[in-house]
């Protein structure tokens, strides 16, 4: 199937030409799309650069950095409008392995044909490297708590290496992603199985960034926290009202059938008085 592996990229001058020699090493019959919002450093010249030179390379300038949310919706708009099949999410700073790309390409591939695959730190056979224990112990309970609030089955829901099929973007209403930074993953997750998707994990080994500077925040896992919190908040309120309809439905329908029996029983009577003559 004909694969795109989106990068969205900002300052990643540092990071880059590895990302993508090892990108071209490992899937080489997959095409890749550099998302680059404006970079100063000079990230942008240099994947216009790869781009001249390699033809599986492509590239699609932003000018506006507001999240990463937006940069992975705008490279697949791109995908879908170039008829690729698979899209693949990857970070450009080397923490996805290049060795677990091919492996996540044929999992999508396999005949039971998932909607999502996931690149999974947290199922068995999965793992990181460089995270001390408290890191560890933060994503495993916020995976937990985006399960129970959001009534989810997967064991990382923030995971950032995935792969969609096409068709199930194309059945999404991308319009109702909200997150902007990586609350989009969970966002993203929780709309396909919203619709039903299929959605499977595979074990990868996460790395810790090689070169760069790290873009996460504290506004970022606020902003996830406060995302996922409202969206369970909104999933529950919508139970109740649906739990309060079916018993409002059953109670009106016991009401209806007593009516009707009443009324039954009453047709049934006999009426007036009736005296037998004596003879």
């Amino acid at each position: 199937m004909k694969a795109l592996v989106v990068i969205p990229t900002y300052n990643e001058i540092e990071s880059l030409p590895t990302a993508l020699d090892r990108v071209r090493e490992h899937a080489p019959e997959a095409d890749i799309l550099v998302v680059d919002d404006g970079s100063p450093d000079g990230t942008g010249d240099y994947a216009d650069t790869r781009a001249h030179e390699d033809s599986h390379i492509h590239v699609l300038h932003r000018s506006e950095k507001n999240g990463l949310g937006p940069a992975y919706l705008a490279g697949f708009s791109w995908a879908l409008a170039a008829g690729y099949e698979l899209i693949v999410e990857m970070d450009a700073d080397g923490s996805h392995r290049a060795e677990d790309l091919a492996l996540l390409i044929q999992r999508a591939e396999m005949a039971d044909e998932p909607d999502l695959v996931i690149g999974s730190r947290w199922v068995s056979g999965g793992a990181t490297e460089g995270w001390d224990a408290k890191r560890v112990a933060l994503s495993k309970v916020g995976n937990l708590y985006i399960n129970a609030m959001l009534g989810l089955r997967v064991k990382d829901a923030t995971a950032g290496f995935r792969v969609f099929r096409a068709s199930i973007l194309r059945r999404m209403d991308l319009g109702k992603v909200e997150a902007l930074g990586y609350g989009f993953q969970v966002n993203m997750t929780k709309l396909v199985d919203e619709i039903g998707g299929r959605i499977v994990e595979m074990p990868i080994t996460f790395l810790e960034r090689e070169a760069g500077q790290s873009k996460l925040s504290g506004g970022i896992f606020t902003e996830e926290l406060s995302l996922v919190t409202r969206w369970g908040v909104a999933k529950r309120s919508g139970q109740l009202l649906d739990a309060a309809k079916l018993a409002g439905n059953r109670l009106r329908a016991a009401r209806n059938k007593r009516r009707r029996a009443t009324a039954g029983y009453r047709q049934q009577r006999p009426t007036g008085s009736s005296r037998q003559k004596r003879s």
